[in-house]
């Protein structure tokens, strides 16, 4: 089997960072390939301003917050098109004020799917959503039923190791299944707390075809309306794991086979920050522009970590990145496999 199926990463996921005009303005990717985003999250760096994230099955102008809990809404001069390099944004503070600097992470998923699960047999509550077998990603949207144990068909032929869901159609918090830690507990984007105990996924790893939800309203009200964000691991473009935290600015090395392009930590032992980090921020190492997507704060400026050919490096104590002792989850996406589909080493140093 081939080292990676995917030579080049920035055919599914890309950063851009662009100058807001505080007018209509297309931004295009900058990548080698022309990349179509299905789900775009913009942050302001200049100023203290909400994360927003829109993606194409819930459609244009239409906004989650990761910073807070509120239910989705309508930005009417926010992100107003995906398109076949980019995307358009109106005038819109949070996206596109003039004189401010602004990053937008971006993910391709692609591949349409709708599931009548009563048809299909395939989960017990319907679907409807994007997906990429090859990255191993898919946006689904699904309205809840309220009961314990309902399974929803999510797109990928490969197991989920992280599921994130948010309930649009009223405010209620982000919740993160992550299957490198207990599955009775959970993660969440707007709150600063480790692993939250409480068994929102119904205690159950997502299979090839379904995950699964208790009836809890933060992910299954009777009702409401859902996205669920899921990632199965796919070598040399995504990793999905955590590492063990020694509080030194020598801190550990977490190989992930790729030279990363972005990566999220979440210290899930301790009440911490979330911290987001990227290839173009500031472009070469030491890499120290630091994004928290719990909260509004602006770009921050502090030696966190490395980006090397196989991993990163942890350049700091810091306890929202490196506490000691404690367990820290990442996400993490490839600007380069370590290793091409031919076998040759790609010199992504």
């Amino acid at each position: 089997m081939a080292y990676t199926t995917i030579d080049n990463p920035e055919l599914y996921f890309q950063t851009k960072l662009y100058a807001g005009n505080s007018s209509t303005q297309s931004i295009t990717l900058d990548g080698s390939e022309n990349m179509q985003p299905d789900w775009v999250w913009i942050k302001n760096r200049s100023d203290s301003r909400k994360h927003n994230l829109y993606d194409s099955i819930r459609g244009t102008t239409k906004r989650l917050v990761s910073n807070s809990n509120v239910a989705e809404d309508t930005a009417g001069n926010g992100l107003t098109s995906f398109n076949s390099d980019g995307f358009t944004t109106g005038s819109e503070q949070d996206t596109n004020h003039s004189g401010n600097n602004f990053v937008a992470w971006n993910w391709k998923a692609g591949t349409s799917f709708t599931n009548d699960a009563s048809s299909t047999g395939i989960g017990t509550i319907d679907s409807t959503g994007s997906v990429s077998q090859t990255s191993g990603f898919s946006i689904c949207t699904y309205t809840g039923n309220g009961v314990s144990g309902a399974t929803i068909k999510h797109g990928l032929t490969t197991a989920p190791k992280i599921v994130i869901i948010k309930k649009r159609s009223h405010s209620d918090s982000w919740s993160m299944l992550n299957t490198n830690v207990d599955l009775q507990k959970y993660l969440s984007f707007n709150s600063t707390s480790g692993l939250i105990s409480d068994p929102l996924f119904n205690n159950t790893a997502p299979t090839t075809s379904v995950f699964t939800v208790d009836s809890d309203g933060q992910v299954n009200g009777d009702t409401n309306t859902f996205v669920a964000y899921c990632f199965s691991e796919v070598k040399g473009f995504s990793k999905f794991g955590s590492y063990t935290g020694n509080n030194d600015a020598d801190g550990p090395f977490i190989y992930t086979g790729f030279k990363p392009a972005f990566v999220i930590i979440k210290n899930a032992s301790s009440t911490q920050n979330w911290v987001m980090f990227d290839s173009k921020r500031p472009g070469f190492n030491v890499i120290n522009d630091i994004m928290y997507p719990n909260n509004t704060d602006a770009e921050s400026n502090e030696d966190s970590l490395d980006f090397l050919s196989n991993g990163f490096k942890i350049r700091t104590s810091g306890n929202d990145r490196n506490g000691s002792g404690n367990t820290l989850i990442y996400m993490c996406f490839a600007e380069a496999p370590l290793v091409n589909s031919n076998g040759v080493p790609t010199n992504a140093g």
